[in-house]
């Protein structure tokens, strides 16, 4: 059984030493022959499992006496039965979690990757099935399942476990069941009988809760569970670990916080540059690091920790830059050096490979932040011949191939790029992501953990919780692309996908290995490598979903209750203790201050209230004065021709001008519209014989022809000899003529009755004769900024405190407005948005109620749906608009996306809107043509060939449409035609390479 990376000890092999230039020493030979491996440094002691009295001779009779009811009693408790099971001890912080798991508390545990988290999941399943009750095992995605299922299968019987993943239902009454989070949060909401006999949860990778689009699931489970359930929560290290745990405790009772920051296998940094590879610490910091033991210090790491070797070579690179040298491109993936050995450069994919092999570094994962580029290395590699797998493992990974994929009709695998893809495999190379098809991805993660595959390129998805260890992680760049630009990898994201390197059992060393890149600062590296923790951030809101459930169940007033026990608020009414002690303290120099201002004529405070609105208004005619200025010097401009001589008066091109073109929006002419929005841009020559477009900011008066100069008919603005001729003909015409100094000062005061009345208000006032006046304003000045800052903060206050509940009270209302809601009763519009989940709930409820898919023809209806669950990943003007289904598909389309439009003006209406991440987005149509044609029954060829969409990508949207299909059929009214076509839809839809495709 394979375990999150915690594999059997016997089959331990050699590794490489810690700092990779020494002597490398080969991994075991290939006839299977081991070498003996140390065992893990923070393992348990054989003292920590008596099996036997050791030395009990030595014991004088009241000590053995002693010593065997220890043992007697040690032997009765569970734990010492899981231990059994295993042929490795536990660590101390797995037997700590697992006691207060027996002694009837719940748990947090968190850990690094790597270090045998999901043991202590696996005992709540023991105790679940030795006390006769259910354990719930939740996972975030569906192939985490998968593989738990599997794993639990093998150790407990197919009889006792079982799997709903939304897609399949196995085994759904088994005293113990694997799925993911969403349906256990569907299951509380429905009230299913198979809640009954719930004993214990677990919750893997809760850490997920802070993810912005499905973490709020996470804290809705852990809220709604009822309070006899256990609940096991198995989280990433995380630097605010104890706070959660805090929540925890409130709102479920009684949990212990196991926090592990040492990892089993140490792990040693890296960066390859050119044909060697650096340490990136010195050598006495990186067995620190490596070991995950933190340093008195507490930092992050500086340039003293880093190996001065490497700082000098990014030094020496950096000068190299600076002094103009260039790098030519040799090959893809590969710098090379312009001239001079010694030089660092990065290393091409197929090199790196090679290195590693040369070292004993194999298996490795190189995460690749792009799909196509995890694809082109596999091809880079094989084209330079790398071949990593003998003749038998090259035969032993086609029989398995073969084995897997005899259910995938012989048609669809040219389509796929079966034939090239199993090339690589026998070559022992694999891309793994998210693009791939599934049976595919299954199949490279089995090789991977058979050793069959050694060098894997892999997008991030790969480290979400997928039991895919390697010796060595190599990461090409530190910068990826998160859907709206480029950036810098976080701690967090490094942690995570760097604590893959090192295999439990079988490697005494994990390496993380850097590739130099142009511009690498390793003193950066090693803060990012430094930093282990990450804090955890609740992404939680209420959904229109979540209110229709809530309020069907415990009514508004106790759902209020409810949502203000979440994570998010617990977190936000934390940081309000913060600013509360931040507005003491101003409050405590508002009172000095207004010490400070004491005047013995009168109340200065008054008399700098006086002040302060005397120069606000004196700024509001400035403000209103410029805004008339630039709009008379539009409507100036407007009155421009092509001919006359204009002065402009400000800006690098200030002078005489002779206007070519008045810079107007030509009529239909759509691509001027943005130019114009910013005011007329006029094209001039000057007197310097310039052409140039000028801007409104050159315009800040207006301006006015004060000549006109015939422009030839033969002028030429490119030509120097036409503009030197008519720059010529514009001086001698217009040269001699002053600029008309128009008035630019601010809007004349003088007349306004509100400044006569302050300033008069000002002089008669007693302050105003005070000899300490000037000294008492700079105090009232210092007052009004503090106070202003201490009003801010008291909003602040005021926003983050019950935050949660307002948002719960403006999507009622709007619920409300729509007729699903009647004060606390659901109508019956409502009881069908109850059964629908997703981001565009409300729309497809709306859908439901407007009939807006009645009479659809089943690949029809899948084409709508599909816009409910599709989200392109690229823009959608790079591909055009998306190709539709004529007809009926077409027409109802266009009227859910009329229909969200009315949506999204009500979200504004009761500012929903305003929230971060709030709001529904728009259809996406970009897969509606994609599902009418599966649907209607076309090949995959024929479906494929007019997309550009990898198989892994059609895969995972059509199994999100069937599951949406479902729901729909689900909700729909029993008296129309959705329910059943639906129903036929999914049926259309699941069909070759969809039914044979195991996971999501």
């Amino acid at each position: 059984m394979h375990i999150e990376d915690t594999e059997d000890p016997r089959a331990a092999q050699g590794t490489v030493p810690g700092t990779a230039h020494r002597a490398p020493v080969r991994p075991n030979r290939e006839d299977g022959a081991a070498m003996t491996s140390a065992a893990p440094q923070n393992a348990a002691s054989p003292d920590a499992q008596p099996q036997q009295l050791d030395g009990a001779e030595e014991l004088s009779p009241s000590e053995r006496y002693a010593a065997s009811r220890r043992l007697a009693k040690e032997q009765a408790t569970q734990l010492y039965a899981f231990r059994e099971l295993y042929d490795f001890p536990l660590d101390p912080f797995q037997i700590e979690a697992c006691e207060a798991l027996e002694g009837g508390e719940g748990v947090l545990v968190a850990a690094p990757t790597g270090s045998g988290k999901t043991i202590v999941g696996e005992f709540a399943v023991h105790l679940a099935l030795a006390e006769g009750r259910k354990c719930f095992y939740t996972t975030p995605i569906k192939a985490l399942s998968n593989q738990k299922f599997a794993d639990l299968v093998k150790r407990y019987g197919a009889e006792k476990v079982g799997l709903l993943t939304g897609d399949n239902t196995v085994n759904s009454e088994a005293p113990v069941v694997v799925m993911t989070t969403e349906v256990l949060r569907n299951m509380l909401y429905a009230g299913s009988q198979t809640l009954s006999g719930l004993g214990y949860v677990v919750m893997d990778e809760v850490h997920y809760l802070a993810d912005r689009f499905r973490g709020a699931v996470w804290e809705e489970v852990i809220i709604h569970l009822p309070e006899s359930v256990t609940l096991v929560s198995l989280s990433a290290t995380v630097s605010n670990a104890e706070e959660f745990g805090d929540w925890l405790d409130t709102v479920r009772g009684g949990t212990k916080v196991i926090v592990s920051e040492h990892r089993p296998v140490p792990l040693w940094q890296h960066v390859l540059a050119g044909h060697r590879m650096y340490d990136l610490f010195t050598t006495r910091v990186a067995e620190e690091r490596a070991s995950g033991r933190k340093r008195d210090s507490g930092s992050r790491g500086g340039e003293a920790d880093v190996n001065p070797e490497l700082v000098r070579l990014a030094r020496a690179e950096q000068d190299r830059r600076g002094g103009g040298d260039r790098f030519e491109r040799r090959g893809r993936g590969r710098s090379m050096p312009s001239g001079r050995p010694g030089r660092a450069w990065t290393p091409g994919r197929a090199e790196v490979i090679g290195r590693l092999d040369d070292e004993g570094l194999l298996p490795a994962i190189t995460f690749i932040f792009s799909r196509a580029g995890c694809e082109a290395a596999v091809q880079q590699c094989l084209h330079s011949g790398l071949r990593l797998n003998s003749e038998s493992e090259r035969a032993e990974v086609r029989a398995l191939v073969e084995a897997r994929t005899t259910s995938i009709p012989d048609e669809d695998l040219h389509v796929l790029g079966y034939y090239e893809w199993v090339d690589a495999l026998e070559r022992g190379v694999a891309a793994h992501h998210a693009g791939m098809l599934p049976t595919f991805k299954e199949i490279v993660e089995e090789l991977f953990l058979r050793g069959l595959v050694k060098a894997v390129f892999a997008t991030e998805t790969l480290a979400l919780g997928i039991n895919m260890p390697a010796r060595s992680v190599v990461m090409e760049k530190l910068v990826k692309w998160n859907g709206e630009t480029h950036a810098d990898v976080t701690p967090g994201e490094y942690t995570q996908l760097t604590g893959r390197a090192g295999r439990r059992g079988i490697d005494i060393e994990g390496h993380a290995v850097v590739l130099w890149q142009p511009g690498l600062d390793p003193t950066a590296l090693a803060g990012l490598a430094g930093t282990r923790t990450y804090p955890l951030r609740s992404s939680f809101k209420p959904s229109y979903n979540m209110a229709v459930n809530l309020v069907s169940q415990f009514g508004r007033h106790k759902s209020r209750e409810l949502l203000e026990t979440s994570f998010a608020q617990f977190q936000a009414d934390r940081s309000v203790v913060g600013i509360a002690r931040q507005v003491q303290r101003n409050e405590e120099g508002l009172e000095g201050y207004r010490e400070a201002i004491t005047c013995h004529l009168g109340d200065f405070q008054e008399y700098a209230h006086l002040r302060r609105d005397l120069k606000d208004r004196e700024n509001q005619l400035a403000r209103e004065g410029a805004n008339q200025r630039r709009a008379s010097a539009a409507d100036s401009l407007e009155k421009l021709r092509p001919g006359d001589v204009i002065h402009v008066p400000t800006g690098r091109f200030a002078g005489l001008a002779l206007v070519l073109d008045p810079g107007l929006p030509a009529v239909g002419r759509h691509s001027h519209r943005q130019e114009y929005s910013e005011g007329p841009r006029p094209v001039v020559l000057t007197a310097e014989r310039q052409v140039k477009r000028l801007a409104m900011i050159d315009f800040p008066v207006p301006v006015e022809a004060i000549e006109r100069v015939r422009i030839p008919r033969s002028f030429n603005p490119r030509s120097p000899q036409s503009r030197r001729d008519l720059a010529s003909a514009l001086r001698t015409k217009a040269g001699h003529i002053e600029p008309n100094r128009q008035r630019k000062g601010r809007a004349a005061a003088a007349d306004d009755p509100e400044i006569a009345r302050l300033r008069s208000a000002l002089r008669q006032h007693p302050c105003h004769g005070c000899d300490e006046r000037e000294d008492h304003a700079r105090w009232a000045e210092r007052y009004d900024r503090l106070n202003r800052d201490t009003r801010q903060l008291e909003q602040r206050m005021k926003s983050r405190t019950h935050t949660i509940a307002r948002t719960f009270d403006r999507v009622c209302a709007l619920l409300t407005d729509l007729n699903y809601l009647v004060g606390d009763t659901v109508t019956d519009d409502g009881r069908r948005l109850a059964r629908l989940y997703g981001e565009l709930d409300l729309l497809a409820s709306e859908c439901l109620r407007e009939e807006v898919w009645e009479g659809l023809t089943p690949a029809e209806l899948a084409a709508c749906a599909s816009a409910l669950v599709y989200e392109s990943r690229r823009a959608d003007d790079e591909g055009g608009a998306p190709k539709l289904p004529e007809g009926a598909a077409k027409e109802a389309l266009g009227e859910m996306v009329r229909l969200w439009g009315h949506l999204n003006a009500l979200e504004e209406q009761h500012k929903l809107s305003t929230m971060d991440n709030w709001g529904q987005r728009e259809p996406d149509l970009g897969f509606a043509w994609t599902a009418f044609r599966w649907a209607s029954g076309h090949q995959l060829d024929a479906v494929l060939r007019e997309v550009d969409m990898p198989a892994g990508d059609f895969v995972r949207w059509t199994r999100q449409l069937i599951d949406v299909l479902g729901q729909i059929a689900n909700a729909a009214p029993e008296d129309g035609t959705v329910r059943a076509t639906a129903r036929k839809a999914v049926d259309g839809l699941r069909r070759g390479i969809i039914a044979y495709s195991s996971v999501n």
